[in-house]
């Protein structure tokens, strides 16, 4: 009889053994498929690849805190992150002074810089299969994106299929001369933000091609101006702009805040 309970005993506890760890394997699956969906989320940064601007030839690139703290924020999100430019050549940064900035630093010394540098071109992107892409700024963009139409196509496509366009400071140039399918400007009647008349008067007058608040407010956006040189970013539907690089950050919250409340 004693050995009978005994065993009764054991096979009870290797039984609750067992089922505990099917419990904990399952709740492992479980936490593993909510971390697939969010690593299915994927990014495509847009940059530019021009370094200098104006008839002084001043130098430049994409400013480093538009692509750093964004890429932050989508890395934390745990977002796949990929970048592209419009040659596919080694772009350039500007603003490393910058670098005592904690984003600034990891994006430099960790993978953010070292993709960027490998940027693929464009062209060779299948962009319809990414969630969102992302222009940061930087004088760059005012030098080759206001034309390039790679550029309104992809922007033009991904804006249409619900997908997720943001873009911040001089980045949101990319939106100027995108046509939507019904033949109206993506920016007309839009709530939208970048770099101001204001802030450029006061920055790089003397250097950028055209003032971009101007240009927009030509094509028809509703164009918002917040205090020079402040955080300021909009979300109008699926598309997403920031004033200057403060708003970079916000410009990605928003962006992440879009994409999770999309359906899986």
């Amino acid at each position: 009889m004693k050995k009978l309970i005994i065993a009764a005993m054991a096979f009870a506890f290797f039984s609750s053994h067992a089922q505990n760890q099917k419990d904990n394997t399952l709740v492992k699956q479980k936490t593993n498929l909510k971390n697939e969906a969010k690593m299915n989320k994927k990014i495509l940064i847009i940059v530019s690849n021009a370094n200098a601007i104006g008839p002084n030839n001043r130098r430049t690139g994409t400013f480093l805190p538009e692509v750093a703290h964004p890429y932050a924020e989508f890395e934390r999100a745990n977002y796949q992150i990929d970048f592209a430019s419009l040659t596919g050549d080694t772009p350039y940064l500007d603003a490393l002074n910058l670098v005592n900035d904690a984003d600034n630093l990891a994006f430099l010394t960790g993978k953010g810089w070292e993709s960027m540098q490998k940027a693929v071109k464009l062209s060779d992107v299948d962009v319809s299969k990414y969630d969102a892409i992302f222009v940061p700024g930087g004088l760059a963009p005012m030098v080759d994106m206001p034309e390039n139409q790679l550029l309104k196509k992809v922007i033009k496509e991904t804006y249409e299929r619900n997908a997720v366009v943001g873009a911040v400071c001089h980045g949101p140039v990319s939106l100027l001369n995108v046509k939507l399918s019904n033949g109206s400007y993506l920016v007309n009647g839009k709530n939208i933000t970048s770099f101001t008349d204001e802030e450029e008067r006061g920055y790089a007058i003397a250097d950028v091609p055209f003032l971009l608040e101007t240009a927009l407010t030509k094509q028809g956006a509703k164009f918002h101006a917040a205090a020079v040189w402040s955080a300021h970013s909009i979300a109008d539907g699926n598309l997403v702009t920031g004033q200057n690089p403060a708003s970079a950050k916000g410009v990605a919250e928003k962006m992440i805040v879009i994409l999770e409340s999309a359906k899986k």
